[in-house]
């Protein structure tokens, strides 16, 4: 049984114990009605040089951050079925060789290591989608200076601004 998946890569410290059914609660006037078009584009901040948010820019990020809620609950439920299946596969042991025994174990941990990483990229596209409806969506986390139109449109998870984001790599 083999089944490609795209390892999602994750930039955070969090553990990989957050629910697929838990939503943050949001804080804010824009979050009491949610979604794309209760967000005023004209509110996110933006680079100096940097053309502000058009509200067709918002709404295609609401969406695309949507369709990552989406596609990693799809992602962790086929996790979680691998990693039931290898578990179960891992009792019947009966006769493997060592390899038989080792290759089984690597299976299991990179399903694991998948979906704990696909949980990991849920809870920070959960959190995106609600500072995009509330407060707080495109400010640096850290200096509190505008993270930047073209980083948020490339990876709109971003919570450092370029600057900050380099800080805490080199730590």
């Amino acid at each position: 049984m083999s089944t490609t998946r795209r390892k999602t890569s994750t930039t955070t410290g969090h553990s990989a114990t957050t629910s697929r059914t838990h939503v943050p609660a949001a804080t804010g006037a824009r979050a009491a009605s949610g979604g794309a078009e209760s967000v005023d584009p004209a509110e996110l901040p933006v680079r100096p040089g940097e053309d502000p948010w058009t509200a067709a820019e918002v709404a295609e990020l609401h969406a695309e951050l949507g369709s990552d809620l989406e596609r990693l609950r799809a992602e962790i439920e086929a996790s979680e079925a691998a990693i039931a299946g290898l578990m179960r596969d891992s009792n019947d042991g009966a006769g493997d060789d060592q390899v038989d025994a080792g290759t089984k174990n690597i299976n299991r941990e990179s399903e694991l290591s998948l979906a704990n990483n696909a949980r990991d990229s849920l809870a920070q596209t959960e959190r995106a989608l609600l500072r995009l409806e509330g407060v707080g969506f495109g400010v640096c986390e850290s200096c509190g200076q505008a993270v930047g139109k073209a980083r948020l449109q490339a990876f709109p998870r971003a919570t450092l601004c370029v600057t900050c984001k380099a800080k805490q790599e080199r730590r």
